[in-house]
């Protein structure tokens, strides 16, 4: 019996949030180790953990994964997220990127300066309305089903999301325009899995704070 994966990271959301997210939601409990120090995150590079001195560190399977999207590619395709063959494979590879970019600018937003934060959320706010819920909005009106690709949860579906969750703080009304994604985050909140990690006391990480981004600079400081 393999141990349960283990994350090395900081105690915030991160790179490491869309990690936890597709392990709870193919229903794997893991472990995590929280960096607090700069001398912690040194000794893993000093080690040779971090293949190109970044985290987040997965240890899975014998292996330390780093790169997030190479982590989440592996957890998806060893539990069955990620599509019955090619192609469907590279839809979700192209859903899952352009949730990305649109997720980069909220892991962003917080190390904002305070005179741009709220050009910054007019940004989030136009690219999530304009350029990317449209795109799911279409995709699920046109084939009916319940999930983004071959009628079966996958990686896309947890990255789509966690990243309507995470406008919906920011935004709360974003999804106002939009009755199909509407839907589907009702369909998503109450899958077990899911539903499981979006109560309180789960691993999922709260907004980030003044704290968190405080450790983050001090952890990563040059």
């Amino acid at each position: 019996m393999a141990g349960k994966p283990r994350l090395t990271y900081l105690n915030g959301r991160g790179r490491m949030e869309p990690i936890r997210w597709l392990l709870a939601a193919a229903g794997v409990e893991f472990e995590e180790v929280y960096l607090e120090t700069k001398e912690q995150y040194d000794k893993l590079i000093k080690d040779g953990s971090l293949l190109f001195q970044q985290v987040p560190l997965v240890e899975i399977d014998g292996m330390k994964m780093v790169q997030t999207r190479a982590i989440m590619s592996y957890i998806a395709g060893k539990y069955n997220l990620y599509g019955k063959d090619l192609k469907e494979r590279a839809l979700i590879d192209m859903y899952v990127e352009g949730i990305s970019d649109l997720m980069q600018m909220i892991l962003m937003f917080p190390f904002s300066p305070p005179d741009a934060k709220e050009k910054n959320l007019e940004s989030i706010k136009e690219r999530a309305t304009n350029r990317y819920f449209p795109v799911f909005e279409k995709v699920l009106k046109q084939h009916g089903q319940d999930f983004l690709v071959g009628n079966k949860f996958s990686w896309a579906d947890v990255q789509l999301m966690e990243a309507i969750l995470a406008v919906e703080e920011k935004v709360p009304a974003v999804l106002s325009g939009f009755p199909q994604l509407q839907v589907f985050k009702t369909k998503m909140s109450n899958m077990p899995t899911i539903k499981k990690f979006l109560q309180p006391g789960s691993p999922r990480k709260p907004p980030p704070d003044a704290h968190y981004i405080e450790t983050v600079l001090k952890v990563f400081k040059k």
